[in-house]
């Protein structure tokens, strides 16, 4: 028997590599979306779920319809003339129109329904607007039973987040009709976590998140937005030994997260310029600013060059630290030698 090769037991296995988790999107449409994230560490699949399911139900801004104004009338328990339903089944109905903002603004605004003969009203007979969309033009509002009848109402679109209950005593004027308000345009979330295979592993996860919404909001939006709101939150944990050496008054986060977490090949710098960064161990362009000059400056390879390329690529993507500034250098308002009290939103 030949036992030259047994010498090959004695070496230690090769370590295995755990890739990095990834997400990917399995389904998509205006009203549902399917994303599956993994390989995930055990428990990492609730970890992350969990919470992405709570804020896309309550935090997710949106516009809705708050109160009305129905034509002749001055509350819900009245009947309006020639028309099918009473007053409280059409609000309900109202309640049931979606809303699309088209604007940044958060200003109030009146939409306007006019409708007359006998017919079947719909979302689609509000007047259109530039700034809002119904969403869903055929939810039925009214049935017109008379030739001679007519309906016209004033709906106000307000904006907000989750869900809020009608409140007559808001101090509106008489006539003015409160309903309850669905801002969020999430109708249901659900995720699952399966088992999946690394390697010789078996224990990793993958978690499967599932999101319905209206359509004033397509599902991918929702949960970008969800998981900024989450990286912005979670950012405070990561300035904790800042915070401590601050004292109680705590730090504020000026650099929003997704400027701090971007990585530095994101900045298009010059190879020179990325190498030097990169080979410093500096990753992501938050970690790039908490430097100071004096600190960037003493980077092997890194001279006055590579920090004005720098500078300049700051100053175009308007993110520019103060402690990089002149002008607040020059007015006092930060000090160029001294940037440990830098208010940065990092890790």
């Amino acid at each position: 028997m030949d036992y030259s090769d047994l010498s090959i037991l004695d070496e230690p296995a090769e370590e295995e590599v755990i890739p990095n988790p990834t997400i990917s999107v399995s389904e998509a449409s205006d009203t549902y979306g399917k994303f599956v994230v993994g390989p995930l560490e055990p428990g990492y699949g609730v970890t992350l779920g969990n919470p992405m399911r709570r804020v896309l139900y309550n935090s997710l801004p949106g516009a809705a319809i708050t109160w009305v104004k129905i034509e002749n009338i001055l509350h819900e328990y009245m009947t309006v003339e020639n028309v099918k339903e009473e007053v409280s089944e059409i609000l309900l109905n109202i309640k049931n129109i979606r809303i699309r903002s088209e604007t940044e603004s958060e200003t109030p605004a009146k939409l306007r329904l006019e409708a007359k003969g006998q017919v079947a009203v719909t979302a689609a007979d509000i007047m259109p607007s530039a700034d809002y969309n119904v969403v869903n033009p055929g939810q039925h509002i009214a049935t017109l039973d008379s030739p001679d009848a007519e309906l016209v109402v004033e709906l106000n679109i307000g904006h907000g987040k989750g869900y809020k209950i009608a409140d007559s005593s808001e101090g509106l004027a008489i006539g003015t009709i409160p309903i309850d308000s669905v801002f969020t345009p999430v109708r249901k979330v659900n995720y699952t976590i399966e088992q999946t295979r690394v390697g010789h592993r078996t224990d990793f996860e993958e978690l499967v998140l599932e999101v319905w919404t209206d359509g004033s909001t397509m599902p991918i939006e929702a949960v970008a937005e969800a998981s900024n709101m989450l990286v912005n939150q979670f950012f405070l944990f990561a300035n904790v030994e800042k915070a401590a050496a601050e004292g109680s008054e705590g730090i504020s986060l000026e650099i929003p997260a997704e400027n701090y977490n971007m990585i530095v090949e994101e900045l298009e710098l010059s190879s020179r310029t990325l190498n030097c960064l990169k080979r410093a161990g500096l990753n992501k362009v938050g970690e790039v600013m908490e430097k100071s000059r004096e600190e960037l400056l003493e980077i092997r390879n890194f001279g006055e060059k590579s920090y004005t390329e720098l500078y300049d690529k700051f100053r175009e993507l308007n993110i520019l630290p103060d402690h990089m500034d002149p002008d607040k250098i020059e007015s006092g308002e930060v000090n160029e030698e001294n940037n440990d009290d830098l208010d940065i939103n990092g890790t």
